[in-house]
């Protein structure tokens, strides 16, 4: 990282100074160092970047080299349009931490074997490529997914099979990445289905709240996505907590694209997208993949813009909802601890002095008392419950216990709320059944209704009635306009078919056409005469109808999904504020040393 640092530094003061070290006379005409003007440039810049001018003198030749190289690899690009990639490797699959590693290769081949030459090259089997955040996709060219000369490429590894295992399990590990992503977005699809219309006990749903804990209302269409993009999302929160950062990120940048999907509207009365955007970043971190650092800068700010729409400038709407900031306190000090990080490895030392204070104003009130915590604890409240009321409180032992007994007392009302609703909803279900209607159209007019019953028969009835008078309609013997037979009859039609598609499509010609050629000129009796409307029913159906819309008649297979993916949501709402800063701290002594360091060079 003080290698980025110093390079960075170098950087500006050589565009400041308009300095081409590819050029004479730093570079010899056969792409060799200009020992002598090398060093002079490196005693004249060393107590300007405030480092040794050995340091300064090493950070020159890289920078110079990588300058030759890209200026090598452009030219060869124009001449046979060979680009050339630099690859981010893990950390435990590079030779040697400071050189760069290239790979040279066309773009018009699929990523797949750019993939098989990274794994025999480097020994890396199992591996997935990411360029800005995005993974490549192996079937796909590199060129249709805007990989360009000079491209820096994430290598993540995706797992690694375990030495002397049989080739049977190694397969099946190497599957094992790609199958928790498949099954992750399975059962969150099946659960986004859901509406809560069945018994919850056997057939679990999920519901968006907002940061008070109260269901949204939103469209189906985003509601689908937005289940899918906070499921990705938790399960990648849930591998993050076991260190596991190469799958974690997978499942983020998932989260990520179906974020994408949905409405900016939405997504700026929730901090979810927010927190996803850091938690990539905590990642890129943790696998010291922060070459990434104009996708990490990008990923910073969306989360700052997000976080000052949902929370308020001065943070007074979320004060509004919950009464306090100070459970939040923690996302910003994440927040100011990436930047101050990226801003070091800019090179700019200033700002990331400046951030890294607020974050140490930040962690010193953060920071909590383990005899407070002990004192709560034994009150019998949770740990997690301790650390969240006594940050919510800034302290106060006896207002976190107040504090927290009131959520508690919330949450159980909230749940009594729930339960009657869902009460309401399962006997408003039954009734209707009873009185001859099937379970999906039940089902469909209680969701539209909010779970009121009557609105919810008013809605069957008027249904019903525009069913019945439209198969009234078609039954009716309307005069049919001859012209209109005729047109039909000259496009080879016979004459009752003719007459039958346009009654059945109130004269369209067009539509009577589509409709007659669609079946083969020969229209099937249950279009000639339509069975009773659909939403009633002599006995109420028992089978199953709606996507998960109970487990008797649910695949085993899709309840196993469901329960697998469950297990990942945490229970309490507040979860993803419940850090314990041990890995923050380890951060902020990292950036201290090095700012340290700088300042030492400089006196």
């Amino acid at each position: 990282m003080a290698e980025m640092h110093i390079q960075a530094k170098l950087v500006n003061l050589l565009k400041q100074d308009k300095i081409q070290l590819w050029n004479p006379p730093y570079t010899t005409e056969y792409n060799q160092a200009g020992q002598q003007p090398l060093q002079q440039l490196a005693v004249n810049y060393a107590p300007i970047v405030c480092f040794s001018v050995s340091e300064v003198a090493s950070a020159l030749e890289s920078i110079r080299s990588q300058a030759v190289k890209r200026g090598m690899g452009n030219k060869t690009y124009r001449e046979t349009f060979v680009a050339t990639l630099e690859l981010l490797l893990p950390k435990d699959g590079k030779k040697d931490v400071k050189k760069k590693n290239y790979l040279e290769t066309k773009l018009d081949v699929l990523a797949q074997d750019i993939m098989a030459r990274i794994a025999e090259q480097y020994g890396l089997k199992y591996i997935k490529l990411i360029l800005n955040g995005k993974t490549l996709t192996p079937e796909k060219r590199l060129d249709e997914q805007d990989v360009k000369n000079n491209s820096k490429i994430m290598v993540l590894r995706v797992s690694e099979p375990e030495r002397k295992k049989q080739m049977a399990e190694e397969e099946e590990k190497k599957k094992t990445q790609d199958q928790s992503v498949q099954r992750t977005q399975k059962g969150f699809q099946i659960l986004s289905e859901r509406d809560g219309t069945d018994d919850p006990a056997t057939t679990p749903f999920l519901e968006i709240a907002d940061q008070k804990g109260n269901p949204l209302k939103i469209p189906h269409s985003e509601k689908k996505a937005l289940i899918l993009a906070m499921g990705f999302h938790e399960k990648g929160r849930a591998l993050m907590k076991r260190k596991q950062y190469d799958a974690a990120l997978c499942h983020l940048l998932q989260a990520d694209d179906q974020f994408g999907t949905c409405g900016s509207v939405l997504l700026s009365t929730v901090d979810n997208y927010a927190v996803l955007q850091l938690d990539i970043v905590w990642c890129y971190r943790a696998l010291e993949a922060l070459s990434c650092l104009d996708d990490g800068k990008q990923r910073l700010q969306r989360a700052e813009d997000c976080f000052l729409k949902c929370y308020g400038e001065q943070q007074q709407r979320l004060m509004q909802i919950k009464g306090n900031t100070g459970r939040e306190e923690v996302l910003f000090l994440r927040l100011y601890l990436l930047q101050s990080l990226l801003a070091y490895l800019d090179g700019n030392e200033h700002q990331a002095t400046q951030k890294l204070m607020r974050v140490e104003d930040l962690y010193g009130r953060l920071c909590l008392d383990p005899g407070k915590m002990t004192g709560l604890m034994g009150l019998g409240f949770s740990e997690q419950e301790a650390r969240l009321g006594l940050r919510a409180c800034h302290g106060n032992v006896d207002e976190a216990a107040l504090h927290i007994t009131h959520r508690r007392q919330e949450r159980e009302e909230m749940k009594q709320r729930e339960r009657e609703r869902r009460r309401r909803r399962m006997e408003g279900l039954a009734t209707l059944r009873e009185l001859g209607y099937s379970k999906r159209d039940a089902a469909r007019a209680l969701h539209q209704a909010d779970g009121d019953m009557d609105r919810a028969y008013g809605i069957l009835l008027e249904s019903t009635q525009a069913e019945s008078a439209a198969v009234t309609n078609h039954n009716t013997e309307l005069p049919i306009d001859q012209s209109k037979v005729e047109q039909l009859l000259y496009l080879g039609f016979e004459p009752e078919a003719a007459e039958a598609a346009l009654r059945l499509t109130g004269g369209d010609v067009q539509g009577a056409t589509q409709l007659l050629l669609d079946n083969q000129g020969v229209l099937p009796p249950e279009l000639l005469s339509p069975s009773p409307p659909s939403s009633l029913s002599e006995e109420p159906s028992t089978s199953s109808e709606s996507a998960g819309s109970g487990s008797q008649g649910e695949d085993p297979m899709d309840v196993d999904l469901v329960n697998e993916v469950l297990e990942d949501i945490p229970r309490h709402e507040e979860d993803y504020l419940d850090l314990t800063l041990e890995e923050e701290s380890e951060v902020i002594a990292q950036m201290k040393s090095y700012l340290h360091k700088n300042c030492t060079s400089s006196s």
